[in-house]
């Protein structure tokens, strides 16, 4: 067995031994949008330095647990923080919780992210379904020896993000007057924020929005054979003003703001899998 397969099978064993919760329905919850969290009726909560092999959280935003319960009556393990290739990881590691939650047998992923607008119809406070997105990060996630047991050597990425979804989402938020975009998300390394000439050019090559994460937990789940959904809260506009500048903090702040809507989506459309 590779070094990889040894350590999911060893997370795995350590989180069942926790709780024999059976769930097809995993969350990876991003900046300041952790509080969806609260929503979830929890039976086991587990800080991730207590998981053999998760690395810690250290980002300001993320609280660092995976939690196992029931969210509108469906059994889910939400993610309440996650790992960034900024932080020093690698992007096994970076993705290692995806290889877990799909061995603990995940097959639906949903999850969120904060992110830089950059199309101009977009305003602080948005959200974006996320239809499709370009890799700008400088390492693969699936580099190296392909294990056939956690997927295909070439996985087809024509449709990262399951259309039947984004249709259930679309759906729900409309019923609620819920205002979205549908969008590209641009992923990129970090952790600067973006300079105007950058978010110009991911503008020009397609992107609408940009973040630091996600992607490589989209293609991880994909190489897993997972439906994906992604959705983003715009916490901050690239191209304006001059003088402006973004700060964490701005970040935090506006996905705070947006969370209830994107919550009450996330809700439903976990209720409807």
């Amino acid at each position: 067995m590779s070094q990889l397969l040894q350590k999911i099978a060893e997370a795995k064993a350590f989180i069942e031994g926790k709780s024999g919760l059976k769930a097809t329905t995993g969350i990876v919850l991003g900046s300041g949008l952790g509080n969806l969290a609260n929503e979830i009726e929890a039976e086991l909560a587990i800080p991730y330095h207590e998981i053999p092999h998760f690395p810690p959280a250290t980002v300001e935003g993320h609280s660092g647990k995976l939690i196992l319960g029931k969210l509108n009556g469906k059994p889910v393990i939400a993610m309440a923080g996650r790992f960034h290739y900024y932080e020093g990881l690698s992007m096994q590691e970076v993705t290692f919780p995806i290889r877990v939650m799909k061995a603990l047998g995940v097959e639906t992923l949903l999850l969120s992210n904060a992110a830089g607008g950059m199309n101009e119809n977009y305003r602080v406070g948005d959200l974006m379904i996320i239809t499709d997105h370009i890799n700008l990060q400088p390492e693969h996630p699936l580099r190296g020896p392909n294990m056939d047991e956690l997927g295909p050597r070439f996985p087809d990425m024509s449709e990262p993000y399951a259309k039947h979804l984004v249709g259930k989402a679309q759906q729900i938020a409309q019923q609620h007057n819920i205002f979205v975009h549908n969008g590209v998300y641009v992923g990129v390394q970090g952790p600067t924020f973006e300079t105007r000439a950058e978010y110009k050019f991911m503008r020009i090559i397609g992107g609408d929005a940009v973040g630091m994460s996600t992607v490589p937990e989209v293609i991880v789940a994909v190489h897993a054979g997972m439906n994906v959904f992604a959705m983003s809260v715009i916490t901050d506009i690239g191209i304006r003003e001059e003088e402006n500048v973004i700060t964490h903090e701005e970040v935090l702040a506006a996905a705070k703001a947006a969370e209830p809507k994107l919550t009450l989506i996330f809700s439903e459309l976990i209720q409807q899998l």
